[in-house]
C-alpha cells in the first residue's frame, strides 16, 4: 500500500509527503531524518492520510495537496474523508 499523508509540525505548519510505510515514516520524521523541512520542526504528528494501490497515485495526490491553501488543508484534515477522524469517532462510540 502507498500513502499520501499530512503531518503537523511543532510550529503549526503542515508537511505533505508520500510513503509505503506510514508508521515508520512518521518515526523517521520525528528522529529528524525525514525531510529537510521537518528536521527542525519536530515533534510532528500525523493528522491526515490516504491509501493508494500505486505509487504514482500517491505521488500525484501529494502534489495536489501541496497546491492547496492552508485553509483548504485544514478543511481536508477536519473532513469525514480523514480516516483518523473516523477512528476517533469509533473510539468515542465505545466510551
Amino acid at each position: 500500500m502507498n500513502y499520501t499523508y499530512i503531518i503537523k509540525c511543532k510550529d503549526g505548519s503542515f508537511y505533505t509527503g508520500w510513503t509505503v510505510n506510514l508508521e515508520n515514516r512518521i518515526k523517521t520524521h520525528n528522529q529528524g531524518k525525514g525531510a529537510k523541512y521537518t528536521k527542525y520542526r519536530i515533534p510532528v504528528r500525523l493528522v491526515y492520510y490516504e491509501e493508494y494501490e500505486r505509487k504514482e497515485q500517491a505521488m500525484k495526490r501529494e502534489y495536489a495537496i501541496k497546491q492547496l491553501t492552508r485553509s483548504q488543508k485544514i478543511a481536508l484534515i477536519e473532513s469525514d474523508k480523514n480516516p483518523l477522524n473516523k477512528e476517533e469517532k469509533e473510539k468515542n462510540k465505545m466510551r
